[in-house]
């Protein structure tokens, strides 16, 4: 269950890591669904059999799937959110690296940090958060990235 703070309150934590994400599979399943969705159709995503003779050993998740995940990942998470918050919208990131490949069955988690949080204008607040996405049982994470939301209260 979230944490709901006043908003000019969440400036108190930027620097800190407020909070981490419950696991959530990357299954094969959700791999062919962005697939369909996107139109990206390479073998490795798709193709156990050829996939399994990359240096993967099997499929990928695409990178932008991770990416995509973030929302999922921050409704499962316990990080504080703004009390009365009307909507929130992505307005873009930063950096975003792919470092590890998430392969087909593993679990992910979020974990993140708040860098940044103004009011732009009364009640509209942008905040800017590190996110690392760990791969359960792998030393490095599937992705980091900086991103930037807004929302309004």
């Amino acid at each position: 269950m979230p944490k709901f703070i006043d908003a000019h309150a969440m400036k108190d934590l930027v620097g800190q890591v407020i909070g981490s994400s419950a696991w959530v599979e990357v299954s094969q399943e959700r791999i062919n669904q962005f697939a369909q969705a996107t139109g990206d159709f390479q073998f490795i995503h798709i193709d156990p059999e050829a996939a399994a003779k990359t240096p993967f050993g099997g499929t990928i998740a695409h990178g932008f799937l991770t990416l995509s995940l973030i929302p999922l990942l921050t409704q499962e998470s316990d990080i504080p959110r703004p009390a009365g918050i009307k909507m929130g919208v992505n307005y873009g990131g930063n950096k975003t690296r792919f470092l590890s490949p998430v392969r087909s069955g593993k679990r992910i988690r979020g974990h993140f940090k708040l860098l940044e949080i103004d009011e732009k204008r009364p009640g509209q607040w942008q905040q800017t958060m590190e996110i690392t996405i760990e791969i359960e049982g792998e030393p490095k994470p599937a992705l980091i990235c900086e991103w930037i939301t807004q929302f309004f209260v």
